[in-house]
């Protein structure tokens, strides 16, 4: 999002100046809170022309009904994105939450679906808050305190129990909490911990263990197994090493007796692994791909773990057999970004936000059975013609230091202008904050 707002404000730049040789006008002015050295000013014309090149709407995936084909989606359709039903691929929006602040997060309840819990604070302040909305009667119960910061929520397989953190202990450290949605009063300490990094990652099959990971830094995390009655943790990665290592999310085996997760421990790429609890040893499932893998879920029959690769800036999703622990075949989807991978309880239905250069984000479903793509909001895009949006191309050459250096390069529409252009070069970090080939098409009307 800061790459395509860079780039806005660089092209609106260029057509300011353009538009200022050719006349004069209305402009507008910053905020007295905006300093503004060397700027030419931007016309109201122009900014009104190009307001709906900002105003393009995305959905994303929040939780499957754990029962029926349905799904839970956040979107915007007024000024702030709120909870929406989707009963069907294509079908309508139905709206669930109707409030000034945003709400999000929102998760169905397991087994039954009666509820979901989603998040929300007041005025843009963080202090997040978690809600039950019930489907039967639409009636919200506050679940947390109403002052402290409340992130993370996450469910235990029966639906009973809804792990997250709080700082409401000293509004400082975020401690683990434990609650029954269904009866507030329920709600307990599981975990006192000193700084902001914990967090709850997944609950054994049966609740009696919650893994939990403490987060340092995006080189150094550990997770921890917690008892969920007493709250005894047990550390369930190496700690102390010589080498920091960092291990991204943990889901539970189906048996319980390991679990999977992502870690750059002996590697240079962020790799899945298999941990197994009684010894800990890490068994690595995916040291032939020479690329970081981002995220993974377990299905929920623990037969398939779905994951997805960073390959120079490209998603790849990928299924791997947890019993061969070899891959099996994936769909392949166009190039573009993927994210928030969530199973349906049936098993063969993965669903997943996708974002590409000529699509802002959208929710879709894939049967791994089949490898049938289905798409099931289709976002509004401001009267743009996407098809008529440049298709990035990735590019490599080497740098001054002998390293190959990848990016992507979007080549304006040939034969339009002749002659030298105006071109805006982003330049993106790197390793871990390379350039990504998302929706840019609020910008690309102004390099033409």
């Amino acid at each position: 999002m800061k790459n395509a707002m860079r780039a806005c404000v660089a092209a609106l730049l260029l057509a300011a100046n353009v538009w200022a040789q050719n006349g004069g006008g209305a402009v507008i002015t910053p905020a007295d809170n905006l300093v503004v050295e060397g700027v030419p000013a931007v016309p109201a014309a122009l900014a009104e022309d190009v307001r709906r090149y900002t105003e393009y709407r995305t959905a994303g995936l929040s939780s499957w009904h754990p029962v029926r084909r349905e799904m839970l989606i956040g979107t915007r359709f007024g000024d702030t994105p709120q909870v929406h039903l989707v009963r069907a691929p294509g079908g309508a929006r139905t709206q669930l939450t109707f409030f000034p602040e945003r709400a999000t997060g929102a998760q169905f309840r397991p087994v039954t679906g009666d509820y979901f819990v989603f998040s929300k604070d007041v005025g843009g302040s963080e202090f997040f808050q978690l809600y039950r909305q019930d489907m039967a009667t639409g009636d919200v119960t506050l679940l947390t305190d109403g002052k402290s910061r409340n992130v993370g929520a996450l469910w235990s397989y029966s639906g009973r129990w809804l792990a997250y953190g709080s700082t409401r202990r000293n509004g400082r450290d975020v401690d683990i909490y434990l609650v029954n949605p269904s009866d507030p009063k329920t709600t307990r300490m599981l975990l006192q911990v000193e700084g902001g990094g914990w967090g709850a990652l997944d609950f054994s099959p049966d609740d009696k263990r919650l893994l939990a990971q403490e987060y340092v830094s995006a080189n150094e995390s550990y997770v921890w197994s917690v008892d969920t009655q007493t709250g005894a943790k047990t550390p369930v990665t190496p700690k102390g090493g010589a080498e920091k290592v960092h291990y991204g999310g943990a889901q539970f085996s189906k048996d319980g007796r390991g679990f999977y997760t992502t870690t750059d421990r002996e590697s240079e790429f962020h790799r899945l692994a298999y941990v197994d609890l009684a010894t800990g040893q890490h068994t690595y499932l995916t040291s032939d791909i020479k690329w970081d893998v981002d995220s993974f879920a377990l299905s929920p029959d623990g037969r398939t773990v779905a994951f997805v690769t960073n390959e120079d800036g490209v998603d790849r999703l990928h299924l791997l057999d947890t019993k061969t622990r070899r891959e099996r075949p994936a769909p392949k989807l166009p190039v573009g970004l993927l994210g928030g991978l969530e199973w349906h309880e049936n098993g063969r239905d993965l669903g997943f936000t996708f974002t590409s250069a000529r699509s802002p984000a959208d929710v879709y479903s894939v049967d791994v059975q089949t490898g049938k793509v289905e798409r099931w909001t289709e976002s509004e895009t401001g009267g743009l013609n996407v098809s008529n949006l440049p298709e990035p191309r990735l590019v490599r050459w080497q740098s001054f230091d002998g390293r190959q250096i990848s990016g992507f390069l979007y080549m304006p529409p040939a034969g339009k202008f002749a002659g030298p252009r105006p071109v805006i070069i982003n330049i993106h970090g790197g390793p871990e904050g390379q350039a990504l080939p998302s929706f840019l098409g609020r910008n690309n009307y102004f390099l033409y």
